[in-house]
């Protein structure tokens, strides 16, 4: 036999016994057999180097760690799911979908399992692994292929005769869900423990952190699962059904979940709900609710897709999961706007698959409401089964009550400066501009994604530029909060506007920072300059001003200084402009640091300007709420429009409401404005107003 006949033999031998144990669950040799088979494969290719090929077994863990991740456009968007948190809402939905389709197609209902994992999407050419990409923003992720290599149950390569069988082609995409399975958290938080680290939150954040790690040979330690749910080539849904994907995939060598089920009603879909909520806690893996897919792939197209999500599929959320613990503290983190938030220290409880050790309070009214003192036994949910929260105090026997009061710092617990609370604020804030706490929330805010996109500074390296060594992170429920409470080393930024004069030498001189990584950051920095000036007003941080109020501006005012100089009148004439929202705008230009790091950005060669709308007045004081599938115009296109010529458009029908604008399969905006006698409009009617 010659040795590329022994690899191909062996490869095949390992890849067997590989979809055995990590995909059926059904190991047929021990791990020793396992092991010996491949360090034979492993002698064959060093032996012959030439026979090494990307999808051999023995590559799974690449060696050397990675400087950073490509992004690559998705073939079609990655949406969320609408949810429905109770049997009404979910009735609801299976409503609309009945009666958006004619009466003549029966609706089946495929239902899945909802992992509590992160999005994955897998590209195959020529039945080879070539692509593995997070959901990112949606629009465009990340390509993790290196990391996915590591995962044992994702095929590196699928045998032609795998592919006839499951009726697929040589190329397409696979979407699913990786997972942390259960006993892989629980020895992560173990080797956590023992290092002296923070132990990671739940099992969801756990892989969402592996996958995005820079060294596959870190991502191969910890165990991750993918389950396969989801097939598309060139964008579009292959198959027929959902439960012929499902199929497929299980054919073609994939893990599905084998929980999943099509029925023929909604009441068979509660039936599988509560299956599913019975079965949760001896999975192995985290799940927080059930996915419901109408069947057929031609009802879905008919179905089609909102600006979110798809109308044809709704997640079914379970009840949050509770516990009983003491609150043994309360502590304050600082936010970018000076915000104290208050963060409860509760004695460590295991609820639903996570050990919960900080709950967020949300403000002093919040404490108020629930009577808290410190010692309490208090009630703990995982709201969503994600963000922990206090819902009440338990009082009884069994349970007494604490007697220490919650009080409020009068200073900054991170600068040390006074804290101050405006009158008819529920918050307390600190004013100075200079808190490290809030400007390290600041630098964090500026480079996110959907502000100005500066890949790679993320939050180990926004701590080492204020000052900081490389920090462990535990997490809060209202985000992370760095460990580190001082500087060990002076600071290389004190400004948003500093990012802007850093060097290639200063980069390097910081922890796990090569010169590859940070050339690509400076790549990044300089790419950012030409961010457009909606960005730039979201990345100043103006209290209330979200994305689109920072569109809405840069439209209206066509550049900073007319928008410096605007009065709140000026403002509140501006479409989602309100008093509230003109002030905080008036308060933050008229601030003498604010405008020097306007001046500042300005000569770092940020875009100030922007293309100034010109609207009309046809229709001024009207408001517009648009349903169903216009024949020629997309929503946004018709939203455009109607702003352009002075009016406004909402996503509810109110009182308020002048027209309603319906398409093809309006649902029940159309309804209400019917019962309302709101005038309706087709887009004929709402071209000609125009």
């Amino acid at each position: 036999m010659s040795p590329e006949q022994r690899a191909a033999e062996l490869r095949a031998e390992i890849e067997h016994h590989e979809h055995a144990y990590y995909v059926l669950d059904k190991p047929d040799i021990s791990d020793a057999q396992y092991d010996a088979l491949v360090n034979l494969l492993k002698a064959l290719e060093a032996e012959h180097p030439e026979l090494v090929t990307p999808e051999s077994p023995t590559q799974r863990v690449g060696g050397k760690p990675r400087e950073g991740f490509a992004k690559v456009a998705h073939s079609r968007p990655m949406l969320s799911l609408d949810n429905a948190y109770n049997e009404a809402e979910l009735r609801a939905w299976a409503e609309r979908v009945t009666t958006s389709l004619p009466a003549s197609d029966a609706v089946e209902y495929t239902c899945e399992y909802k992992l509590d994992g992160l999005s994955l999407a897998l590209h195959y050419e020529d039945g080879q692994l070539v692509r593995g990409l997070t959901r990112g923003d949606g629009s465009v992720g990340e390509d993790v292929i290196s990391n996915v290599r590591t995962i044992r149950s994702v095929p590196l390569r699928i045998a032609a005769t795998k592919l006839d069988a499951a009726g697929l082609p040589s190329t397409f995409e696979v979407r699913g869900e990786v997972v942390m399975p259960q006993s892989a958290f629980e020895e992560l938080n173990r080797q956590r423990e023992a290092a002296g680290q923070a132990a990671a939150a739940n099992p969801r954040n756990a892989a969402a952190g592996t996958i995005r790690t820079i060294e596959p040979s870190i991502v191969a330690q910890r165990r991750l699962d993918f389950y396969a749910y989801f097939l598309l080539r060139d964008g579009d849904t292959l198959l027929k059904s959902q439960q012929a994907t499902l199929d497929a995939l299980r054919t073609a060598g994939f893990r599905v979940n084998p929980q999943a089920r099509t029925v023929k009603t909604i009441d068979e879909v509660f039936g599988f709900i509560a299956q599913a909520e019975a079965e949760r806690d001896g999975l192995g893996y985290e799940i927080d609710g059930v996915v419901i897919k109408v069947n057929a792939t031609a009802l879905q197209k008919r179905l089609g897709f909102t600006g979110k999500a798809p109308r044809w599929a709704i997640a079914y959320k379970f009840p949050a999961r509770a516990g009983v613990t003491q609150l043994r503290g309360v502590l304050f983190q600082v936010g970018r706007t000076g915000k104290l938030t208050p963060v409860a220290d509760l004695q460590p409880i295991f609820i639903g698959g996570t050990t919960v050790t900080r709950a967020t309070l949300h403000n002093a009214d919040e404490i108020q409401r629930l009577g808290l003192k410190i010692g309490d036994q208090v009630s703990v949910e995982r709201g969503g089964d994600v963000i922990p929260k206090i819902t009440q105090v338990v009082e009884d026997k069994m349970h007494p009550r604490g007697t220490q009061e919650i009080v409020f710092p009068t200073v900054c617990p991170r600068c040390g400066e006074p804290v101050v609370r405006e009158e008819g604020e529920v918050d307390w804030r600190c004013v100075n501009a200079s808190c490290p706490a809030r400007l390290e929330e600041e630098l964090r805010h500026f480079a996110s994604r959907g502000v100005m996109n500066i890949e790679g500074l993320g939050e180990s390296l926004v701590a080492q530029l204020l000052g900081h060594t490389v920090a462990e992170t535990v997490e809060t429920g209202e985000g992370e909060e760095s460990v580190a409470e001082a500087p060990t080393r002076e600071a290389l930024v004190h400004s948003v506007a500093d990012i802007y004069g850093l060097t290639l030498e200063q980069l390097m001189g910081l922890e796990r920072i090569g010169q590859k990584s940070a050339e690509s950051l400076l790549a990044e920095i300089e790419k950012s300059r030409s961010a457009p000036l909606s960005r730039v007003l979201l990345g100043l941080g103006i209290r209330h001003v979200g994305e689109r109020t920072a569109q809405t501006l840069a439209e209206e005012f066509g550049g900073i200084d007319a928008l410096i100089s605007a009065t709140e009148e000026d403002l509140t004439r501006v479409n989602d402009v309100g008093p509230k929202v003109a002030e905080a705008i008036r308060e933050w230009f008229a601030n003498e640091k604010n405008l020097l790091l306007v001046q500042r950005l300005k000569d770092a060669g940020l875009r100030m300007t922007a293309e100034k709308r010109t609207r009309g007045t046809k229709l001024t004081g009207m408001t517009f709420v648009l349903t169903g599938t216009l024949p020629t115009l997309t929503r946004d296109i018709a939203k455009e429009k109607i702003e352009a010529a002075g009016g406004k458009v909402s996503g509810s029908v109110s009182k308020k409401t002048t027209y309603v604008v319906a398409g093809e399969d309006a649902g029940s905006k159309l309804e209400k404005a019917r019962e309302m006698g709101v005038a309706v409009l087709d887009e004929a009617g709402l071209l000609e107003m125009l």
